[in-house]
């Protein structure tokens, strides 16, 4: 009965020493830029101010993000590289957010339908503040400041 006993706590550990790590690596695989628009959701202007050093050039402050005429009014444009995406809720008035989803990461989407979809989980959020207006996603994206002067926006 001992060598059964010695077996099972040997066996058990075996399965500590291979479960342990394994489940560590698991964790390991996530992207931290789907973490970051949730972690500041509260404060919108470090993150708005910290990507541009991360995504480069096309993403600096007073980079070209799009033309004004490229955004629908009542819709929005993803501007991939930028992870940025501008709404224009009235003509005229413009606003942006990150374009990474609250939910999981996944890029929201251009659209011309009053809302900014997520097509990952069907989140869908505010053209005027970025709030959640439905599915998954329960944190808003995180406001981007932008300059619009003529037919330019540009992060500010």
């Amino acid at each position: 009965m001992t060598a059964i006993n010695r077996r099972r706590a040997l066996s058990g550990s075996a399965a500590v020493a291979v479960g342990v790590p394994l489940l560590a690596a698991c964790g390991d695989d996530s992207d931290t830029s789907a973490t970051d628009p949730a972690t500041s959701s509260g404060s919108d202007t470090p993150d708005a101010s910290s990507s541009p050093s991360e995504e480069g050039g096309a993403a600096a402050g007073g980079a070209v993000l799009a033309s004004a005429a490229d955004v629908p009014v009542n819709g929005c444009l993803v501007v991939p590289d930028a992870k940025v995406v501008i709404t224009q809720p009235t003509e005229g008035d413009f606003k942006a957010f990150t374009a990474v989803c609250t939910h999981q990461g996944c890029l929201v989407e251009t659209s011309s339908d009053g809302e900014i979809p997520c097509p990952c989980h069907a989140s869908r959020f505010s053209l005027e503040d970025g709030s959640p207006l439905g599915g998954p996603a329960t944190a808003a994206l995180a406001a981007v400041e932008i300059t619009v002067d003529g037919d330019s926006i540009t992060r500010a």
